[in-house]
């Protein structure tokens, strides 16, 4: 049975759609998509329907990466289909916590990919770029990298 996986961050155009397609990469890379279900979405609705940030994309692109889902607002549905709801930051964590107490039959576990950072592991949060500058980006990008790589290791201990 897959496990899914919903990464969460602000708008879902820099931090989530990342991960998203950095967790992508690596199941295909591992060749493991079967066993992992990935989305991502945000917490706001503001760029519901929209690319990831072009920032962020060119970071990717740079790394080989595709950034390439398109912004939606996270939904109650979602506490009931994911088992792992995955917060970018504190704000996101308490917003999440909040919806998923109104929630009576979510199954999802929330989680904060900070937590799997591995190179990384006095970095708390993967901080919002969205107003800083491509350095910001590229260090976003990098948190991600090794958070995912880490969270991968959880849920497939075998790798």
């Amino acid at each position: 049975m897959k496990q899914k996986l919903l990464f969460i961050c602000l708008g879902n155009i820099c931090r989530s759609p990342a991960a998203e397609g950095v967790m992508r990469h690596l199941l295909e890379t591992y060749r493991i998509e079967h066993l992992i279900e990935i989305d991502s979405a945000g917490i706001g609705s503001w760029h519901t329907g929209n690319l990831p940030d072009r920032r962020m994309r060119q970071c990717g692109d740079r790394r080989g990466y595709l950034f390439n889902h398109r912004a939606r607002q996270i939904r109650d549905y979602d506490f009931e289909h994911f088992d792992y709801i995955i917060g970018m930051d504190h704000e996101n964590m308490a917003t999440l916590q909040r919806m998923k107490n109104s929630q009576p039959t979510s199954k999802a576990r929330l989680l904060c990919l900070a937590d799997y950072l591995k190179k990384h592991k006095g970095q708390e949060t993967v901080p919002d770029p969205y107003y800083g500058s491509q350095r910001d980006f590229e260090f976003a990008l990098d948190l991600i990298e090794d958070a995912c790589m880490g969270l991968l290791h959880k849920l497939v201990p075998t790798l």
